[in-house]
């Protein structure tokens, strides 16, 4: 499919029946597969040979799905979790152990902020966090000699800023380290961060690949164009022999383009099985199916849902890239041509009590801990989603503690417009 355009792999990328198969992609509900002798089996478990023999580290049906993600994100191999937190864990742990460090923005998902700064340090891997608008000079002194990774949201969840991707990628290969981005709002549709310099993207399908709140899961994507071998001393877990499969190199045995997801599957997978369920690989793929349409209608509800709301007095700020206000404006069209997404942040005159009585009075739009699917929903993220940050992270993170976060579904444009209005009058 690598010659059809992104519509087309939507609907049909990662998988091609042959004469007589199913034409939907089906669902492998198996834990196992059967084989006739324990020689075959052992193939697989020497990553002698491709195949499946149990669920938790890969399934057909995931296989399908995975695949078809690569495609889209103009990736060479791809692999599915169970969330989004987990696509972003594995992506990071992948490649760091203890005594590693990572870069990341500092305007990242609240729970994805608490994985990198509180578990992950309890591993032993160090953070520095950076602001999304670092110069390349602030970058280049957040690295140290054992920084392993470089983290960062395409479009922030839920402070909405665009990420600088090209400078990121420039500062993070000069000191010879990956990119890694978390492209779930944008969605390959209206970004493609490996186009950019990106070398890994994940995504929460949670989110608008799902597209209608019914399956948990997460995504990672590789571009294959990070040279593992070339700063092999920063990655032996790719570059040196492991053990645990027979003293297989990754970086030697599946090259520059399967090494990471190989190690990623035969290794974390294995030993934590955090496996998307084929069922939801299978409902994800429906929501895949029409993504390119939907992404238009959630960008074109968005935009209006923004400017009544920056013309609107009682609203003190609004937050989102396709207004020609927002600080993030050029880069929007620099990165996201087509639009960024659906959700639009806004600050009340009022602050919290303010945001409090305006989500109470919404009729149609309903409080949800969730975002980006077909109906529209709102939360107050000091609140919930990044509860556990403190009022100087949540500051530095963009997010200060009367922000609505308001995610913009499929419905009419003006019956959302008339359902903010009336709450807003009630404040």
């Amino acid at each position: 499919m690598s010659n059809y355009r992104l519509d087309t792999k939507c609907v049909q990328g990662g998988y091609t029946p042959k004469n007589g198969e199913p034409r939907q992609i089906p669902i492998v509900q198996s834990t196992t597969f059967k084989y006739d002798t324990s020689e075959d089996m052992g193939k697989l478990f020497d990553l002698e040979a491709s195949g499946y023999f149990y669920t938790r580290l890969q399934n057909p049906t995931n296989d399908y799905v995975a695949a078809k993600i690569a495609e889209m994100e103009g990736g060479v191999a791809g692999m599915l979790t169970s969330s989004g937190q987990a696509a972003n864990f594995f992506s990071l742990f992948n490649i760091c152990e203890t005594g590693s460090h990572i870069v990341s923005s500092s305007s990242i998902y609240g729970g994805t902020f608490n994985l990198i700064a509180v578990t992950m340090k309890k591993m032993g891997i160090d953070v520095t966090f950076v602001s999304p608008d670092a110069t390349e000079e602030e970058l280049n002194a957040a690295f140290r000699e054992n920084t392993r990774a470089m983290f960062g949201e395409t479009i922030a969840n839920p402070a909405l800023t665009v990420l600088d991707i090209e400078k990121f990628a420039k500062v993070a290969h000069a000191h010879g380290v990956p990119l890694i981005v978390d492209n779930t709002f944008p969605t390959p549709v209206n970004c493609r961060p490996i186009e950019w310099g990106a070398d890994i993207v994940t995504h929460s399908t949670t989110k608008y690949m799902d597209g209608h709140g019914v399956a948990v899961g997460g995504a990672i994507v590789d571009s294959g164009k990070f040279d593992w071998m070339a700063h092999k001393d920063k990655y032996p877990g790719l570059c040196t022999p492991d053990e645990s499969y027979h003293g297989i190199t990754y970086a030697e045995k599946f090259g520059q383009e399967g090494a990471f997801i190989t190690k990623a599957t035969a290794q974390l997978m294995r030993d934590l099985g955090s496996i998307q369920s084929p069922q939801h690989a299978f409902y994800l793929n429906l929501g895949l199916e029409s993504l390119h349409v939907r992404m238009p209608r959630h960008v074109e509800n968005g935009q209006a849902v923004a400017e009544f709301l920056e013309s609107h007095e009682k609203v003190a700020s609004v937050t989102y890239s396709g207004l020609k206000s927002d600080k993030y404006y050029e880069l929007g069209k620099k990165y996201l041509p087509k639009g960024g997404c659906g959700v639009v942040s806004c600050e009340l005159k009022g602050g919290r009590a303010a945001a409090e009585k305006f989500m109470k009075a919404l009729k149609l739009a309903a409080i949800e801990t969730h975002v980006a699917d077909a109906r529209t929903c709102c939360l107050n993220p000091a609140t919930s989603t990044h509860r556990q940050m403190t009022d100087e992270q949540l500051a530095a993170a963009g997010i200060p503690a009367g922000l609505v976060r308001i995610s913009c579904g499929l419905e009419d444009k003006e019956d959302l417009i008339e359902d903010f209005a009336q709450a807003l009058r009630t404040v």
